[in-house]
């Protein structure tokens, strides 16, 4: 394997652990909404992706701390399980006036320089689930302290987490110092 293949490699394996929906480079995601592959493109129908453009579960628009007047959408668009893991998809739109918009916020600002600490709730387990580590001992979610999100466009996070036992069909969802989203469906 040459270079460019082995870096291309990397970099879609990459894209892949992060929760991307493209490939390498931006772009179209290769996926329809519904899974199928968008003409042209090379990925198998079904291939599972994230939609991007779909309709959220559950959102709502908040104030933010980040300056005076500011606001941000938060869309649940999805907590879906694969396996024994459950992966939270959230999208963040910042909306900060044009004099603190000079580059783009990051969640981590927007919460009020505070981590995002997102959690499942299960109110009838009476369980939280936290973000799981991998054997490293790194989180597998979004960094929220580097991933910067251009004021008034969506940015997508997502966090991945054990997935609730077959019976739980939905859970609150803790997203930073904003209110409780209740009762998100589980995806299976």
């Amino acid at each position: 394997m040459d270079i460019r293949h082995h870096t291309a490699a990397i970099a879609a394996v990459t894209a892949l652990l992060a929760g991307c929906s493209s490939l390498p480079g931006g772009g179209e995601p290769a996926e329809r909404s519904d899974g199928a592959a968008r003409e042209g493109t090379d990925v198998p129908a079904g291939r599972p992706g994230v939609d991007t453009t779909g309709r959220p579960v559950v959102g709502a628009t908040f104030d933010t701390p980040i300056a005076n007047g500011a606001k941000i959408d938060i869309a649940v668009m999805g907590l879906q399980v694969r396996g024994k893991l459950a992966t939270l998809t959230v999208r963040l739109t910042p909306h900060v006036p044009a004099d603190h918009s000079d580059q783009g916020p990051s969640p981590y600002a927007l919460n009020g320089r505070h981590a995002i600490g997102a959690s499942l709730l299960d109110p009838v387990n009476l369980k939280r689930y936290v973000v799981v580590r991998d054997s490293s001992g790194k989180a597998l979610q979004t960094d929220d302290i580097f991933t910067d999100i251009r004021n008034n466009q969506p940015g997508l996070l997502t966090y991945t987490f054990a997935a609730p036992p077959e019976n739980v069909k939905a859970l609150d969802v803790q997203y930073g110092s904003w209110p409780l989203f209740r009762n998100v469906p589980v995806g299976r």
